[in-house]
């Protein structure tokens, strides 16, 4: 799916910059943070601003085209990948990457039966990564 689509199905009216957002979120499914949208598009498009790259997350998350990830205490990361799955954030480098998990149909019956309407769900894993362990085995 490309940018423009992507957009239209979430309602969300395209315009340069946030097609240009959409576009990176849909070719780095790194579960970027503001920053690193801005440093890899203002070169590209001179009048982007932080805040309005923040706006635009912010508008995407509101609609339903992102998932805005609270595991790293110093940012906010996103996440285009919307089906349902838990993260990994490694302590010492800080990646983040993508683990399968399901909630169970039982799990969401009882939610469901003590009232609860569950509308997100965050599975949140911290550690350290296999890559780090083995340079950490290695000095």
């Amino acid at each position: 799916m490309n940018a423009f689509d992507r957009l239209l199905e979430f309602k969300i009216k395209p315009s340069v910059q946030r097609m240009a957002i959409m576009d990176y979120l849909l070719k780095n499914c790194n579960h970027p943070t503001v920053e690193d949208i801005y440093k890899a598009l203002s070169p590209f498009i001179p009048t982007l601003s932080k805040t309005t790259v923040y706006n635009t997350l912010k508008l995407f998350a509101e609609q339903g085209a992102v998932t805005i990830l609270t595991i790293d205490d110093k940012n906010a990361c996103f996440d285009i990948k919307m089906t349902p799955h838990a993260h990994f954030l490694c302590k010492k480098c800080g990646s983040i990457s993508d683990l399968p998990h399901e909630m169970s149909s039982k799990d969401m019956n009882t939610l469901k039966e003590m009232g609860h309407n569950v509308t997100e769900i965050h599975y949140y894993y911290k550690g350290i990564c296999k890559k780090c362990l083995k340079t950490s085995q290695n000095d």
